[in-house]
């Protein structure tokens, strides 16, 4: 049976998963991680997880709510990334005339990747696609559209997933990420995030995430 480690950035999230996983908070297999909110804390927690908690993972998830891109999925479905961005990992500027190419991602800087392949996860229905990465959530439709200009494959975005890819990277481990859609990416409307329904989907599918994991 392959380990599996879930990260997730707070503990409501991994309370869903945890209600759906065959066996609950005790599923035989499963480490449901609250990590931190922001991929700096997801990679570091995980990482930890990874280095002290045993070993012995066969994979390792980032799950939890996001927003979702216009048009790209509703609300209370989920996300899988065919690979997760660093959005906002580069130089910024406004497109303009002293700045013709505006941001300026680390890839095209020279100085490494804000890009990180993610698996399938079998068993699960999902919307896949890019899911950004980004520090600062999206608060305006010119943000949000600008955004899918930049990555035109984007359904999503979240705060976790690419530090966790970048800690599954230094274990060599498999990496996947997951999300269901709270709310739509562009101008923030709290009153309209649908969280209840996004944790839903979570606990969901929970037991297709791990059951398909684990049958590899």
């Amino acid at each position: 049976m392959n380990r599996i480690l879930i990260v997730t950035a707070v503990e409501a999230e991994a309370e869903a998963l945890r209600r759906g996983l065959p066996g609950g908070a005790d599923a035989p297999g499963v480490t449901v991680l609250v990590g931190g909110v922001g991929s700096a804390h997801a990679a570091a927690s995980t990482a930890r997880a990874l280095g002290t908690d045993g070993g012995g993972y066969g994979a390792v998830i980032s799950a939890g709510i996001a927003g979702a891109f216009r048009g790209r999925a509703e609300l209370g479905g989920l996300l899988l990334a065919r690979q997760v961005v660093a959005a906002d990992f580069g130089a910024g500027a406004p497109r303009d005339e002293e700045h013709p190419d505006g941001f300026l991602s680390v890839d095209e800087l020279g100085f490494g990747s804000a890009t990180a392949e993610a698996g399938r996860l079998p068993g699960v229905q999902a919307v896949v696609g890019t899911i950004l990465t980004v520090t600062c959530a999206t608060g305006t439709d010119e943000r949000a559209e600008e955004l899918t200009r930049r990555y035109p494959e984007a359904v999503g975005e979240a705060m976790e997933g690419y530090g966790v890819a970048a800690a599954a990277a230094l274990f060599d481990l498999p990496f996947a990420e997951i999300r269901a859609v709270s709310n739509f990416v562009g101008r923030r409307e709290r009153e309209a995030w649908r969280i209840g329904p996004a944790l839903a989907a979570l606990t969901a599918a929970a037991r297709p995430i791990a059951e398909g994991l684990q049958a590899c």
